[in-house]
């Protein structure tokens, strides 16, 4: 029985589309984006959807079976009919903040956002703070916290088995803060504590200087005394992204590309089978074993995961697998990363003390128009491009 009632800002690949561009299995399992994950839920209902074109109003609603009346061109005015309890906003960066914090004023419950999670570190601090305030669930759709090998790598750490945790070396073909968003997130997952300092290199001091969404390469040092460096780079269309997590009693390694998580001891015997150094601590010493992160029969929808983990915050006060927390802390590390460039490659503390600091995402390149019309008509510029000072409303990514 459906007991809530959701509603989509942003109707373009993130809030409906980016399904048909993915085959499921590997790390990511269908429903992902929001429109179909809400469709296909037992828990609730889709009552509408909300975007300023016309056009991906249309596209949303026959392919979701929402009528003409439950579609907007006001977000606001949606929420105010529709009532509902539970909103998507997959726009692009630009307008999240203030949708987000307007969301919370007409008294939404959850709140289930695309990342990053805003543009600069002020809109950000802002709108986890009015969600703490009033007791509403944020999820950020840092969606590899939700991916079933990557809490498996976690749940390992966490068990004291391989002892603690000593680097993270992480690899990734995008700038830090749109896509880069997942693997920083991802790495403060798997290191299991705060980054207290960076040092960062941008790809030049150009790109350094301006408000761009940079690539580059930083160095962590986690609390924990844990170190992770990460680096982001072009290597072709197919892209890389790989975490290699060093522990006192063996590894962990996550590649999605091609699928490849695994687990080395160092010799010792592990949940997923028995060594063979038939009891010679001397051969189990000097072999170490490889064991593949096992995946169950059945894996539900990624997007139905983050659903229910989002429920379950709405319910009990908890906070999301990934919160608005840990959205920020992820912004800020990159940011504190360029920073680091600007000022010659000195070590950058955390939390950053200028919170009007930001990155202009990769998402906000010509955002005024949504990125289906301008991939059907050969207008989609490439990463680097800056974007317009224009800052039209759009929702839909």
């Amino acid at each position: 029985m459906k007991q809530y009632k959701a509603a989509v800002i942003g109707l373009g690949r993130m809030g409906s589309t980016f399904d048909d561009e993915m085959a499921t299995g590997g790390t990511l399992f269908k429903p992902y984006c929001h429109g179909p994950t809400y469709y296909y839920s037992d828990r609730v209902e889709l009552v509408g959807g909300a975007d300023p074109h016309e056009g991906q109003r249309k596209l949303f609603g026959d392919r979701w079976g929402l009528s003409e009346n439950q579609m907007y061109s006001d977000y606001i005015e949606m929420i105010e009919k529709e009532n509902p309890d539970i909103v998507s906003v997959c726009t692009t960066p630009r307008h999240r903040s203030e949708i987000v914090q307007n969301l919370v004023k007409r008294g939404v419950k959850g709140i289930w956002a695309e990342k990053p999670i805003a543009l600069d570190l002020e809109s950000a601090d802002s709108m986890v703070k009015l969600c703490h305030e009033n007791g509403v669930s944020l999820a950020v759709n840092c969606a590899r916290r939700y991916m079933h090998y990557y809490r498996e790598a976690r749940s390992i750490i966490e068990s004291g088995d391989l002892g603690d945790v000593l680097q993270v070396t992480a690899h990734f073909s995008c700038g830090l803060s749109s896509n880069g968003s997942h693997l920083i997130d991802t790495i403060r997952y798997l290191a299991g504590e705060e980054v207290k300092w960076v040092f960062g290199e941008i790809e030049s001091d150009e790109v350094a200087a301006s408000d761009l969404d940079p690539w580059g390469n930083g160095y962590l040092a986690f609390e924990n005394g844990a170190r992770a460096f990460l680096r982001s780079m072009y290597n072709g269309d197919t892209g890389i992204y790989q975490i290699h997590v060093i522990c006192e009693k063996g590894q962990i390694i996550c590649d999605e590309n091609p699928t490849r998580f695994e687990l080395i001891t160092n010799g010792q015997d592990s949940p997923y089978g028995k060594s063979f150094h038939n009891g010679n601590p001397k051969i189990q010493a000097a072999k170490p074993v490889t064991y593949q992160l096992p995946l169950p029969p059945y894996v539900e929808g990624t997007g139905i995961t983050v659903l229910n983990d989002l429920i379950e915050s709405i319910e009990t006060g908890n906070p999301p697998i990934c919160s608005g927390d840990d959205a920020l802390k992820a912004l800020e590390i990159g940011i504190a990363i360029r920073e680091s460039h600007r000022m010659g490659g000195t070590k950058i503390k955390l939390p950053l003390e200028n919170r009007s600091l930001m990155i202009m995402s990769s998402e906000t390149i010509g955002d005024n128009i949504p990125k289906r019309v301008r991939r059907e008509e050969g207008t989609l510029p490439m990463p680097g491009i800056k974007s317009s000072s224009n800052h039209h409303r759009t929702y839909s990514a």
